[in-house]
């Protein structure tokens, strides 16, 4: 049974921060943010968006009626969730009216969540091939004003419909796959920023992909020139090539160029959003089936995902005829080009302007934020969504 990516869709906020001007507000010269992790805008989420308004935000866009019937299971992979109990599966599921008799979970593993999801998508419906699974990968990656990490922050949501005889991409069955416990970037349950050592966290991707690229040969007997690109998790776009750099010598001159050239493509969404943890991966690859028109069906794209603490896991999927009539690039080019660039300054105050934490009540303005789907406010500790399409 062939099973993979049925659909895939995103959403991102509608406000981005340029990062020349930010690398100037912070005293840095601007090739280091432009070119040396390689970030052009970054996301900046408003109050009236979190994890779960942004995934819903981004399966609104792809699902029809018949969808909704047909989802029986929801996985949302996130490290954004917004309860220590509650999935953030559950309140998509209501916000989009799926069908009520249905799974809905919440996954995580840092950045590798919607990967599992996938995984586990996968097993369900080998079991169940009427059923269609919803997988989220939705984040906001946070470090806090005039750190370390602030360059490499971003928010966003990468929603796929997993299914048996998808439209987009068939998943093979063969991957490789990796656990080590390590302290490379971790988040602690007090603390609504991360910490993460940086030259560390670098380091163990690159052993990560070396380490799964070679039991992946060996499994598969398939070498790079089988591929006719490899997308990354994205930390920040200059991550990946620094991985691919570390195989291209194993294929000739021309295989080198067509999956660096191949890989540039697949960075531009995540160069103009930054980084979205569980979905940047997928925002990679999504970047990659849109701009790139001549791909072919029948190609090979490996994906490699990277969670750190830390999972890694490289797999495949091959592309399906016209599946280029089953993408959503009209909707994501406006979305992209209605977004407002903010100032270093409003950025900051934004940035700022957070959800009570001491069980206070707040009721926001939601008119200004364009999104179908938004966070109107806080009562008695429980956040209220709504859906302006109902």
């Amino acid at each position: 049974m062939n099973i993979g990516i049925d659909k895939i869709g995103f959403y991102t906020p509608h406000l981005f921060v340029d990062m020349n001007k930010l690398a100037v507000a912070r005293n840095v010269e601007p090739e280091k943010f432009t070119i040396g992790i390689g970030q052009e805008k970054m996301a900046v989420p408003p109050i009236t968006q979190d994890s779960v308004t942004l995934a819903a935000n981004a399966a609104l866009g792809i699902l029809d009626d018949q969808d909704k019937e047909q989802i029986d299971f929801v996985i949302f992979g996130t490290e954004s969730g917004i309860d220590h109990s509650k999935s953030a599966g559950v309140y998509v599921h209501e916000l989009l009216d799926i069908n009520p008799y249905a799974r809905s979970i919440e996954v995580k593993q840092a950045c590798y969540g919607a990967t599992a999801a996938i995984q586990m998508a996968k097993g369900h419906i080998a079991l169940n091939p009427e059923s269609k699974v919803l997988v989220l990968g939705s984040d906001i990656a946070r470090y806090g004003l005039n750190t370390g990490g602030e360059s490499t922050q971003g928010a966003g949501a990468v929603a796929m419909l997993i299914s048996a005889n998808p439209k987009v991409m068939v998943l093979e069955e063969k991957s490789t796959y990796l656990t080590k416990d390590i302290m490379d970037f971790w988040r602690p349950v007090y603390s609504d920023k991360a910490f993460v050592d940086g030259r560390f966290s670098n380091e163990q991707y690159i052993s990560f992909f070396q380490q799964v690229w070679e039991r992946y040969k060996e499994k598969t007997g398939l070498g790079l020139d089988d591929f006719e690109a490899i997308c990354y998790h994205l930390p920040y776009t200059k991550m990946g090539l620094k991985a691919l750099r570390t195989v291209l010598d194993e294929v000739t001159e021309d295989v080198q160029e067509r999956l660096t050239t191949n890989y540039k493509i697949s960075t531009t969404y995540n160069r103009n959003v930054g980084n979205i943890y569980t979905g940047s991966l997928y925002l990679s690859l999504l970047s990659l089936l849109e701009l790139k028109e001549d791909l072919q069906a029948g190609s090979r794209i490996g994906l490699f995902s990277y969670g750190s603490g830390a999972v890694g896991e490289l797999f495949t999927g091959i592309l399906k005829p016209n599946y280029r009539e089953h993408l959503f690039v009209e909707t994501h080019t406006k979305l992209f080009d209605s977004r407002r660039e903010v100032s270093v300054e409003e950025y900051e105050e934004i940035f700022q302007n957070t959800l009570p934490t001491d069980g206070s009540n707040i009721e926001l303005d939601i008119e200004n934020d364009p999104a179908h789907i938004c966070v109107s406010g806080v009562i008695e500790h429980m956040r209220q969504y709504v859906n302006k399409l109902r």
